[in-house]
């Protein structure tokens, strides 16, 4: 049993991707090929905004949209301490300074209630993060952000696909990124990235910034990076992308299925009131986890730790000055998470075997 079987996600579109491929190194557009513009312009329509911007990763989208934004040094950005790193270190790498809140125990995402009082003059932006695949409550988010004058953009690198109120994770104003990591809700053989917004200028202007500041050939207006996506990696996304309604029924229905099953032994992700979650882990919360873990792999059972360290906790992140304690709850999950088995291929029989296996550990058995 693979916790996130990527064969199994390969064999199911095996013939469409090769084809695309194949495609790709016929013509030898190896690099902003036709395949990046198509997959564009299919997942603006998938996630229902005007623009898409494909990219090389999930950080450069984070980092391509602080700087389209206009943040940089002297700058503060609000963001989550319990997520991936990238969420915090494409701040830093604006010359801007991470300032963190604490988190909902319930859904894991920055708690917006949280969120005014750690806004200051200096904040020019927010980055909630719909973590483990339920959006964030991004319209409460948006309108203490609004008050202020703050900018929001949506860290939905775990979360494509998901809804929150009808809306697909990525439509939320202002702008919003995801990952196409090979073990992300659409994944790619590589890395790869995208950025969402409604706003055309800012369109625009991520074009530029992640083709280094090109305004036309040869021609840059400012800095920018190279933030492309590869084609081969666009065509991939191509040939999984009418596949992807299907598996992500499929990992809200196994997802629902864990929580009827589990929810009576542990603490199992609740999906927020108005989320459709896609699960893109699925997580819950057990007291001794080391142990937990360690019956389950003996049963056949892979788990997995996201995240076990804190970012205000983090070594690169000591010059913050935060300590231990200042984030509980953040600190609380990172004691206890843990993610089990989840993909859209999952069998039955595996299936069973998780909820069989999580039943007995915790039962003592």
């Amino acid at each position: 049993m693979e916790l996130a079987d990527l064969k199994a996600v390969r064999k199911a579109c095996q013939g469409e991707i090769e084809a695309a491929i194949e495609r790709v190194l016929e013509h030898g557009r190896f690099i902003s090929g036709p395949e990046v513009d198509e997959l564009e312009r299919s997942l603006a329509a998938f996630v229902g905004v005007d623009y898409c911007v494909a990219t090389a990763s999930g950080t450069v989208s984070l980092e391509l949209a602080l700087r389209a934004l206009g943040v940089g040094p002297g700058d503060e950005v609000v963001t989550s301490p319990f997520t991936f790193i990238s969420s915090a270190e494409a701040i830093v790498l604006t010359g801007a300074r991470p300032v963190f809140v604490d988190i909902d125990p319930r859904t894991f995402n920055l708690d917006p209630e949280r969120l005014e009082r750690s806004i200051t003059p200096a904040t020019k932006a927010v980055i909630p993060v719909s973590l483990y695949g339920q959006v964030a409550r991004l319209e409460r988010i948006g309108e203490v952000a609004d008050r202020h004058g703050v900018k929001v953009i949506e860290d939905g690198a775990q979360s494509f696909g998901a809804r929150r109120h009808g809306r697909r994770s990525g439509s939320f104003p202002w702008v919003g990124i995801t990952s196409f990591y090979p073990s992300k809700t659409l994944g790619c053989f590589g890395e790869g990235g995208a950025l969402f917004t409604g706003d055309a200028e800012l369109g625009r202007r991520l074009r530029s910034l992640r083709n280094h500041g090109e305004i036309r050939k040869y021609c840059h207006g400012e800095l920018g990076t190279n933030g492309r996506m590869d084609t081969i990696q666009a065509a991939i996304l191509l040939a999984r992308l009418p596949r992807l309604e299907p598996e992500l029924a499929s990992r809200n229905r196994i997802g629902e299925r864990y929580n009827r099953e589990l929810g009576s032994c542990c603490a199992v992700p609740e999906p927020d009131s108005g989320n459709v979650h896609v699960y893109g882990q699925y997580t819950v919360r057990v007291a001794d986890r080391e142990s937990f873990r360690q019956r389950l792999t003996e049963r056949g059972v892979p788990t997995a730790v996201h995240y076990p360290i804190c970012l205000h906790r983090q070594p690169v992140f000591r010059d913050l000055g935060c300590r231990e304690g200042d984030f509980p709850e953040a600190e609380r999950a990172a004691r206890e998470v843990v993610s089990l088995p989840l993909h859209p291929y999952l069998s039955l029989e595996d299936q069973d075997r998780v909820i069989e296996g999580v039943r007995s550990v915790l039962a003592g058995r």
